[in-house]
């Protein structure tokens, strides 16, 4: 029974994994950040990101948000409220005065949508509006109703307070219901196909075993399915360096295993990605192992035949010697007197 109940979970498991690769997912958050420290005034930042990427953050000293990656020019604008307006909140909760706090405290904020596209065309669409203080949940907007949702006991007041300011939170549900059109419509143009790389090598500690490595590098949105397979069929045992991100913005994915020499097949690098019309398949050739030009058979043939030659020579040239020996032997030599 217990086998069958951790079966069920694995399958369950494994499904999820499944669609997670298979759904394509698109974001716009926007970050607010307030610090206080004793004896100094705050500090603030804010930053938009977009599937990973940054596309504006917030200039202290101009006062305005500047765009990180000039293609980003559709996307909606921030949202209403200010930086004075973020700080002030921050006093507030904090009991400080605007030019200094007493003890550390943080406000954060996170605004923004999400969209979920699934290979059956099912669509989820998500905006909304938290925040967090001193590193709790703290509250969040019901654009629908317009109200605030406590998530605090200390957010209490300030929901009440919030509530009322009508027409700040007509604004934020109309920024929502902007961001949640926009993302929509979205057509990702910065899509990047992967670079495929493979390689194959000798292990360090076993010279039966071979590693292969699939390096996919270059691509861009985040989201990828990558495997090494054997003869169509994805290995399980192997090492994952998980999605990482390239300095350049894009991402890079590493997956290698290790194999028996001698299992004979065909194995290769699978990649599934958004930026290519269908999956692709690179085979996995060994580049860097030594391999014998000779099938392990015929070595082992060769060997044995070249001592059964050493060993029937040996053998021939004691018999010679034996026969020479025996021959002096039995040899006399008469003279007359």
């Amino acid at each position: 029974m217990c086998r069958m109940f951790l079966l069920f979970v694995f399958i369950i498991l494994l499904f999820n994994c499944f669609l997670d690769a298979q759904r394509e997912k698109h974001y716009i958050h926007y970050k607010f950040t307030a610090l206080s420290r004793a004896d100094t005034f705050p500090e603030f930042s804010a930053v938009a990101v977009t599937d990973d990427r940054q596309i504006k953050h917030y200039s202290n000293e101009e006062g305005h948000w500047i765009l990180t990656e000039d293609d980003w020019i559709n996307a909606p604008e921030a949202p209403p409220d200010s930086r004075d307006w973020f700080l002030h909140q921050l006093n507030t909760l904090s009991n400080c005065t605007d030019s200094q706090c007493f003890e550390p405290h943080v406000l954060q904020r996170v605004i923004g949508c999400e969209l979920e596209m699934f290979p059956e065309g099912t669509v989820n669409l998500r905006a909304f509006d938290e925040y967090g203080f001193d590193r709790d949940d703290f509250m969040s907007f019901d654009s629908d109703a317009q109200q605030w949702i406590e998530k605090n006991p200390k957010a209490k007041e300030t929901k009440m307070k919030w509530d009322q300011q009508t027409e700040r939170n007509q604004h934020l549900k109309y920024f929502l219901k902007t961001c949640t059109d926009w993302i929509s419509s979205f057509n990702n143009t910065k899509k990047s196909k992967p670079d495929v790389h493979t390689t194959s090598r000798k292990a360090r500690n076993d010279q039966n075993k071979q590693v292969l490595t699939c390096l996919t590098t270059g691509f861009y949105p985040r989201d990828i399915e990558m495997n090494i397979r054997f003869n169509k069929t994805v290995l399980k045992d192997h090492r994952s360096s998980g999605v990482r991100p390239n300095d350049d913005g894009s991402f890079q994915m590493r997956s290698s295993v290790k194999i028996s020499r001698s299992q004979e097949g065909i194995y290769d690098c699978f990649v599934n990605h958004s930026s290519l019309t269908k999956p692709v398949e690179w085979v996995i050739k060994c580049t860097e192992c030594e391999e014998s030009k000779w099938p392990d058979k015929v070595i082992v043939a060769v060997v044995v035949a070249v001592v059964v030659v050493v060993l029937l020579a040996v053998l021939l040239i004691v018999l010679q010697r034996y026969k020479r020996r025996r021959s002096n032997g039995n040899y006399t030599v008469t003279t007359e007197t």
